[in-house]
């Protein structure tokens, strides 16, 4: 009986798969459900499942949802299907729940949520998925190996790939082709190229792929000479490149410079027939413009069948980088009117531009365009929108962006930390680097480079040198950058030995470090240096720029080298054709000035093409007090007042200190009077000193300080030594009307002077003295400080805001000229 009612239920369902296949072939479908077969043939899920199927076909989501929802009973393959809905809308959570939901889960099932993982970048959770799987007893096919393998990046490690390499071995895959690429791909993806290669020479079969896969992963390492040989490995061995080889050839070419190579691999592409392809047309954009082929890479531009956003984009940042910024301007504005997906513009190179340019009104355009297409949550945007505030001195907007930014790695830090040094907030750039540290973010090359010079500007010698240590446990001391910082700030904290020292070492020199050699011999007054640095550049066969003949001009000016000054300029114009900058204009009017040839300063200024600025007749204004030309001098005056911002108070400063050394005490009160009605105020003098790793500021006449009575108490010794010396105050320096008793006194409590004093008493016997101020020293302190070298046998150096001046057994390096 129960035989028989088996066979009559057997019968029954042979009979209704008939009918039902017969159906489907009717309607253009031949497939049956052989899962559904299996578990008894539930006609209606069946037909529940090709429906199901069908509005997955034609991305109906919704209505496949709805419809899933509605299924009386479900099986394995719908709840699969319904997974793969999921995924495909974007919806990683929902399908993980209802993947641990599922009573019987297959491979299938297991492989198309790992390949949900794989597609979301999330390579991690894809491995965890495929150990889960194992341990739950499902064998991956190989369709699951090479799901899995299509997810690694960076984040996978080599042990790993390993791990699964063993997998693929025990299950028998090892002959898989598909499998075999995904591995190489896998290798190359873990930075482990060796392990990449050595199955690469094992695999029996090879095909297009697998010579990408390996082409690419040299290419992406830097090893284009090896990408190079494989691709003609593969021509040798009948291969036909595809588009991928061609891009990854192109960036091979990129690596090794190699203009004719990629020349000519231009010309295979288009004997392939592959320049119609805007994939390899945007590799070729590419190559042109990285090797700085402007004119080629917009002419193929120009000629190409087929752009997308990616085409704009390399050519918008080729011409930012080259500077060709109303080119770059012009074709973005083309882009903007494009079909293309505007989330996907090249905004972080148009906030670049706004940064360089410090064009605030085009940054927030730009950034309310990103925010509209929501590319300002990317984090290379996000970064670049800090870095556009920052440099356009809107901190406070730049550090909401900064604060608000996901996953910060040192590029935000950085760019901020950068933009306070170019603002001069230098002691904030410092606590910031600081608060970088703390949150376990590593420096790079730019971190360490915008650090240094903070410590330069503050001249905090011992900070820098702890910098030079970081730089050298980091790894960067060779890097060109890092090293032209390194030399700048112990040049400016007037350690020119170490500076140079620095210099010679380098492995590499570029016009950077060059640069930085000649501006450390000029700001310590070096002239003859500064000239051999100078022609030693050129000897090594690198073009001076403006900021080389800027060094030059400066040590001409300092050490009154006017005729040489002269040469040079003209050198720069005629010789290397350099449009001179108003700096340059400066350097040179300083130096004739201060020789006291005012007629012909004022025929360059009427030639040059450029407005004299404050800092120009400030200059002039100066070399009139030390000429005693009061007639240009007014003149100077004159257009420093009518200026509608004054940075301080030094013009009405100077004027009135030349009048009141000419003795003309009512023209000096008018012009004092005259900068209290237009509310100018005169910059404070102060000098600081660094010692035991902290900084210790003193203005004139400070008592501030805890160790008052010991630095008074050695200032007067060492005015009673300067005295048996020969030391006479010079009493022109105080400009004010006070007897001279008055005057000497206050002359001797300057701020330099205390400076120097506090560290006398504070540091050991023969150490060298390093102070900083913020102002021109005066000549008598000027000749103080020589006297006092000599007394106490050890060399000071005293940065002011001109030029180091280094003391030493009575003499300066300045010549007594600055």
């Amino acid at each position: 009986m129960n035989t028989s009612n088996a066979l009559n239920r057997w019968n029954r369902t042979i009979a209704v798969t008939k009918r039902f296949y017969r159906t489907n072939s009717i309607h253009g479908s031949n497939l049956v459900d052989s899962r559904s077969v299996k578990t008894g043939f539930d006609v209606e899920t069946s037909r529940y499942n090709f429906q199901l199927k069908n509005f997955l076909r034609q991305s109906q989501f919704s209505e496949a949802r709805k419809l899933f929802d509605e299924m009386p009973r479900k099986n394995t393959c719908s709840v699969n299907m319904m997974i793969s809905c999921y995924l495909k809308s974007d919806n990683l959570s929902h399908a993980r729940e209802l993947f641990d939901n599922m009573g019987d889960r297959t491979a299938v099932s297991w492989t198309i949520l790992i390949g949900g993982y794989a597609k979301n970048n999330q390579p991690i959770e894809a491995f965890n998925l495929y150990v889960d799987m194992f341990r739950t007893g499902v064998k991956p096919d190989e369709i699951t190996i090479a799901t899995l393998l299509s997810s690694c990046d960076d984040k996978i490690t080599r042990k790993d790939v390993c791990q699964v390499h063993a997998h693929i071995a025990r299950l028998g895959f090892g002959s898989d082709l598909a499998v075999c690429n995904s591995l190489v791909y896998s290798y190359c993806k873990s930075q482990s190229l060796d392990l990449a290669v050595r199955l690469f020479e094992e695999m029996i079969t090879r095909d297009t792929i697998t010579f990408n896969t390996l082409i690419t992963g040299f290419a992406k390492e830097g090893l284009n000479e090896p990408a190079i040989n494989l691709f003609l490995e593969m021509q040798y061995h009948g291969f036909r490149p595809s588009d991928f080889t061609f891009a990854a050839i192109l960036r091979a070419c990129v690596g090794l410079d190699g203009t004719t190579l990629g020349q000519q691999v231009h010309g295979l592409v288009v004997k392939s027939n592959f320049v119609h392809d805007v994939f390899i047309g945007n590799a070729l954009l590419d190559f042109y413009s990285k090797h700085d082929y402007i004119e080629d890479m917009r002419r193929f531009f120009d000629e190409m069948p087929e752009l997308d956003g990616v085409s704009y984009n390399i050519v918008i940042t080729s011409y930012a980088w080259n500077g060709q910024l109303k080119e770059s301007l012009n074709l973005f504005r083309e882009l903007r009117l494009s079909k293309f997906s505007r989330r996907n513009f090249p905004f972080a190179t148009m906030l670049s531009i706004s940064a360089n340019t410090q064009d605030i009104e085009m940054g927030r355009q730009i950034h309310a365009q990103a925010i509209m297409t929501t590319a300002d949550t990317e984090i290379q945007v996000g970064n670049s929108l800090v870095d556009m505030y920052a440099k356009c001195g809107r901190f406070d907007e730049a550090n909401v962006i900064f604060k608000n930014l996901a996953g910060k790695t040192s590029v935000p830090w950085t760019a901020l930390i950068s933009g306070y040094v170019q603002r001069g907030l230098n002691d904030e750039a410092l606590k910031l680097f600081n608060e970088m540290r703390r949150n376990n973010v590593c420096g790079d090359q730019a971190t360490f480079a915008s650090t240094l010079r903070a410590s330069a500007n503050l001249a905090l010698l011992s900070l820098g040198k702890q910098f030079h240590s970081c730089i050298i446990g980091s790894g960067f001391l060779s890097n060109i950058f890092c090293g032209s910082a390194l030399l700048d700030m112990y040049a400016k904290c007037g350690s020119l030995k170490d500076a140079v020292a620095i210099f010679r070492h380098m492995p590499e020199r570029n016009s950077i470090s060059w640069n930085a050699m000649i501006s450390a011999y000029a700001q310590n007054g070096d002239a003859k240096s500064t000239l051999r640095a100078f022609e030693q550049m050129v000897q090594s066969g690198l073009q001076p720029d403006p900021v080389s003949f800027l060094g030059v001009l400066t040590a001409c000016s300092h050490c009154g080298h006017v005729d040489e000054a002269l040469q040079y300029f003209n050198t720069m114009t005629q010789t290397y054709k350099l449009a001179p900058r108003k700096e340059h204009y400066a350097s040179l009017v300083d130096v004739l000035c201060r020789r006291g040839r005012f007629n012909e300063a004022e025929s360059l200024m009427a030639r040059m093409p450029v407005k004299p600025d404050e800092i120009m007749w400030s200059s002039i204004l100066n070399s009139c007090r030390i000429h005693k030309n009061q007639e240009f001098a007014k003149k100077a005056a004159d257009e420093l007042f009518s200026l509608d911002v004054l940075r301080d108070a030094a013009a009405y400063v100077t004027m009135s200190n030349i009048y009141a050394e000419a003795g003309e005490w009512e023209h000096m009160a008018k012009v004092k009077k005259a900068m209290r009605e237009r509310g100018v105020r005169k910059v404070p003098a102060y000098s600081w000193v660094e010692i035991a790793r902290k900084v210790h500021i003193f203005s004139a006449n400070d008592r501030s300080h805890p160790l008052n009575e010991e630095i008074r108490i050695k200032i007067n010794n060492l005015s009673k030594q300067m005295e048996e010396k020969g030391y006479k105050p010079d009493l022109s320096c105080v400009l004010q009307n006070v007897d001279d008793v008055m005057k000497a006194e206050s002359l001797k409590y300057h701020s330099e002077r205390l400076a120097i004093a506090f560290a006398l008493i504070s540091t050991s016997e023969g150490s060298p003295v390093l102070v900083m101020k913020n102002l021109r020293a005066c000549v008598d302190c000027h000749a103080a400080i020589k006297v006092i070298s000599k007394i106490v046998r050890r060399e000071i150096t005293v940065r002011d805001s001109s030029r180091f001046h280094h003391f030493k057994d009575g003499v300066c390096s300045c010549g007594d000229y600055w």
